[in-house]
C-alpha cells in the first residue's frame, strides 16, 4: 500500500473563462487534523492552470493523492437496461450491443488516455481548458445534453459502472449531461483535458498508468456528495456548507473539525465539498480493496471510494 504525504481535494469547474469562483483547494496532512483551505495565488479566484501549477509544485516535492470532482471518462458498454462493460469503441459488439464512448462515431478513442487527447484535440482553440467546443462538433455534439437547449439527437442516460455502483448510496448525474447544477458533463470536459497533460507526470488512477510507483501525484475521481452521503448527511440546499453539519461529516471520516470562524465559499459552497474530499482520501486510501474496483474501471475510470 503506497503511503501519501498528503491528501488533497478539489472541487472543479468547466465554466468558460480564466477565473472560477467555483474552484476550490483543501489539503489534509497525514493524520488527523482537519483539512486546510489553499489559497489561490493570483488573487480571490482559482484558475484551472493555477491548480496545475500549484499541483505541479506540491508534488515535485511530496506524495500527494489529489481527487478531482470530475468524471475521468464515459461509458464504454449501453444495453439500454444500465448495465455498463467494456467494449468496441466504434459500434457494437457480438450481440449486437450498442458500446464504446461514443457509439457508432467511427474515430472514437479506444481507451481513456486515447480519449482525453481526444477531447483536447477538438477543443484546443479554446482557452484556459475550457471544453464546449466539442458541443459544436457536427458529430460529437449529438451525443451531449449541452446549454441553450441543445439536447443532441444520440444524448441518453447511459451510466458507468461507478455510478450504477454509487446509487445505493448517491446516485451521480450522467456524465454526457452538460446542463443544470449536477449537469457534471461541462466540467468533465475541461477535466478531460487536464489529465491529457498530467498523462505523462502521473498516475491516474485506475487507469493503465497507475499504482507503478514512480510518480510523486496521484489523481483520482471523486464525488463530494457521495462522500456526505456516507456520513448520513444530504448535501442539497446548502446544508453541507453548514460548519456543524461539515464538521460532523468530517468526524465520520476521523478528522478534526474547522475552527468556529470557518465559512465555506464558493457559490455551491465549494469549498465544503473539497474540505470533506480531502478528508474522505485520507480515511478511504488506506483500505486496499478500494483501490480495485475491477470491471470497466479502466476504460470508464471509478468514483474513489465506491465499493
Amino acid at each position: 500500500m503506497r503511503i501519501y504525504d498528503c491528501f488533497v481535494g478539489i472541487d472543479w469547474s468547466g465554466a468558460r473563462g480564466p477565473y472560477q469562483p467555483g474552484l476550490a483547494v483543501f489539503m489534509a496532512e497525514a493524520g488527523k487534523k482537519a483539512p486546510q483551505r489553499i489559497q489561490p495565488p493570483d488573487g480571490k479566484y482559482w484558475s484551472r492552470k493555477a491548480i496545475i501549477d500549484w499541483l505541479e509544485a506540491v508534488s515535485a516535492k511530496r506524495r500527494v493523492l489529489a481527487g478531482i470532482d470530475f468524471a475521468f471518462a464515459y461509458p464504454v458498454y449501453d444495453d439500454r437496461g444500465g448495465n455498463s462493460r467494456g467494449g468496441n469503441s466504434r459500434g457494437e459488439d457480438r450481440r449486437g450491443v450498442r458500446c464504446g464512448y461514443f457509439p457508432d462515431y467511427a474515430d472514437a478513442p479506444q481507451d481513456g488516455p486515447g480519449l482525453w487527447q481526444f477531447i483536447e484535440e477538438i477543443n484546443k482553440e479554446a482557452p484556459h481548458l475550457y471544453g464546449g467546443a466539442i458541443w459544436d462538433h457536427p458529430e460529437l455534439g449529438a451525443y451531449y445534453n449541452a446549454p441553450a437547449g441543445r439536447r443532441g439527437a444520440k444524448f441518453t442516460s447511459r451510466r458507468r459502472q461507478t455510478e450504477q455502483a454509487a446509487r445505493a448510496v448517491k446516485s451521480p448525474s450522467p456524465t454526457f449531461n452538460c446542463v443544470g447544477p449536477a449537469g457534471v458533463g461541462t466540467g468533465s470536459l475541461s477535466g478531460m483535458r487536464l489529465l491529457h497533460h498530467f498523462q505523462p507526470r502521473a498516475e491516474i488512477w485506475p487507469f493503465g498508468n497507475c499504482r507503478t510507483g514512480d510518480k510523486n501525484l496521484t489523481l483520482v475521481e471523486i464525488f463530494p456528495s457521495y462522500y456526505f452521503a456516507l456520513a448520513g448527511i444530504k448535501a442539497v440546499r446548502g446544508q453541507h456548507g453548514q460548519l456543524s453539519v461539515l464538521n460532523t461529516a468530517l468526524a465520520y471520516f476521523g478528522s478534526e473539525g474547522l475552527a468556529d470562524d470557518f465559512h465555506a465559499a464558493g457559490p455551491d459552497f465549494d469549498e465544503a465539498d473539497a474540505a470533506i474530499s480531502a478528508a474522505a482520501l485520507r480515511a478511504l486510501a488506506g483500505k486496499p480493496d478500494i483501490w480495485s474496483p475491477g470491471g470497466a474501471s479502466k476504460c470508464e475510470g471509478w468514483i474513489f471510494g465506491v465499493k
